[in-house]
């Protein structure tokens, strides 16, 4: 995990019209449990991990680093975002651009929340580092994922074959800085 650069974290929580984006907290250990060996959650990223391994490796109070967003409705944990630095990609196109991901718990989908949690956090990353591009990616085959980046304004790079499935790239241009004038 890279850091977003010279970013202070963890920010203050941000608030949207029905969520709560922040910092990860003890209490969110199940709820990341959850995410992480659920076989709906995982249907288009190679499968859940087994309970007992995520258990085990888990840490008490886990996704602590800057970039990590727990999503929270009501005082529940219902997703997880996060916003890092995409070194490690395989794609030309996206490496050293902030990479956003998200996974949301099943009883949270058709809500919109994804929508306005990721919304949300790429308006705090325009704050913190204006003009920063954005790339996210998915399987082609993951519909809802596919409808979230456009609604998002991720446009197609490139699409490419891995783990067995087509995958697609997308980039969110950079919103250009606030310049001030007098």
């Amino acid at each position: 995990m890279t850091e977003l650069g010279p970013v202070a974290w963890p920010p203050a929580p941000i608030r949207t019209g029905r969520l709560v984006l922040r910092e990860s907290e003890a209490r969110d250990r199940a709820a990341f449990l959850e995410l992480f060996t659920s076989p709906e959650v995982h249907s288009y990223l190679g499968g859940p991990r087994p309970r007992e391994e995520v258990e085990r490796e888990m840490p008490e109070v886990p996704a602590r680093w800057p970039g990590s967003f727990v999503v929270d409705l009501d005082g529940a944990m219902i997703g997880h975002i996060l916003l890092r630095r995409a070194t490690g990609h395989r794609r030309p196109a996206a490496v050293g651009k902030a990479d956003l991901g998200y996974l949301f718990l099943p009883r949270a989908w058709g809500f919109g929340y994804a929508t306005e949690a990721c919304t949300a956090a790429l308006a705090w990353l325009d704050g913190v580092l204006p003009g920063e591009p954005v790339v996210l990616t998915t399987q082609t085959a993951n519909v809802g994922s596919m409808r979230l980046a456009a609604r998002l304004g991720f446009t197609e790079v490139e699409r490419f074959r891995a783990w067995d499935a087509e995958q697609w790239l997308g980039l969110r241009s950079p919103v250009p800085p606030v310049s001030s004038r007098t």
